[in-house]
């Protein structure tokens, strides 16, 4: 979370519920440039609306200026806030219709009632003889019917293929999850240790890599858990950061297991192997003995 670009949401002014609902949503995950990528699932969870609403409140934050989006191919979209270039002024009136009024007859050269009034919706422009789309029948638009965008249509819609992520945007987002592993390695770190580790280039280094190594979502949660290795090495070392990335694929297995090699269950195990290689090779050796006796 963000709190620079908390505080610079809570104030605006101009917003629904929902639309407000959704920016201080997306404010809550961005990182201090405003970047985030939520998917629109989560968002609609936090929010307590559906997901169309959460859709149609990213329209407006974006028309407004509040939000700028970045969309990717089988993947999250990239989300930037920016509370700097809200203009109120943008959004579209409300009172504009996106379709005819309701009640116009959609034939042309259909004639007006008496004194300006729209024709009925069971009026017949050719009705009666009048001129102009005798004999046709001419279906009139039913009132209060707005066609839309998000409005679905009879065919599936075909995703549309989202622009590569610029240098930039990975950066962000390289950033961002260095940030969330070594917040979660460092509060881990205190609650068994009682201080703080030592931050320093190499430590920012290793951070790095252990993201490379191990994707931006599995790494913090690996980090965080080191700790609670007590494997002897990893205890002496004092759950040093180079000792988790010198054997991250190692510990992110047992991480994903729930299972912990320790000396001493590495030893029994290396010990059953060797009893169950010896119990082979006698039972090898008494089915030649028999072969032999047998011949």
């Amino acid at each position: 979370m963000s709190t620079i670009i908390m505080s610079q949401c809570w104030p605006l002014q101009s917003l629904s519920v929902t639309q407000k609902a959704v920016l201080i949503s997306l404010a809550d995950q961005a990182n201090d440039d405003g970047v985030c990528w939520p998917a629109i699932g989560t968002i609609a969870k936090r929010c307590c609306m559906s997901a169309r609403a959460v859709r149609d409140a990213m329209d407006h934050l974006e028309q407004v200026g509040l939000l700028s989006r970045e969309r990717r191919f089988n993947s999250s979209s990239v989300y930037v806030v920016t509370p700097a270039k809200f203009d109120a002024s943008a959004a579209p009136s409300k009172g504009k219709r996106k379709a005819g009024k309701a009640g116009d007859a959609p034939g042309a050269g259909a004639a007006p009632h008496a004194g300006g009034a729209p024709a009925a919706p069971g009026d017949a422009p050719g009705a009666g003889g009048e001129a102009g789309g005798a004999g046709l029948e001419v279906r009139p638009v039913p009132p209060n019917r707005h066609i839309t965008p998000i409005e679905p249509s009879g065919e599936p819609p075909v995703p549309a293929l989202a622009a590569p992520l610029s240098k930039a945007g990975l950066e962000a987002q390289m950033q961002e999850a260095c940030r969330q592993t070594w917040a979660a390695y460092r509060s881990a770190y205190r609650q068994r240790h009682g201080v703080d580790p030592v931050r320093n280039a190499k430590v920012n280094t290793n951070v790095r890599d252990l993201v490379k190594r191990l994707g931006r979502e599995e790494a913090p949660q690996v980090a965080g858990w080191f700790l609670s290795v007590n494997e002897q090495y990893a205890v002496k070392r004092m759950h040093d950061l180079g000792v988790l990335l010198a054997g991250a694929e190692a510990y992110r297995t047992q991480w994903a297991t729930g299972r912990q090699v320790t000396t001493t269950s590495a030893q029994h195990a290396d010990q059953t192997q060797s009893n169950l290689s010896a119990a082979e090779e006698a039972k090898l050796l008494l089915r030649k003995g028999r072969a032999a006796n047998a011949g």
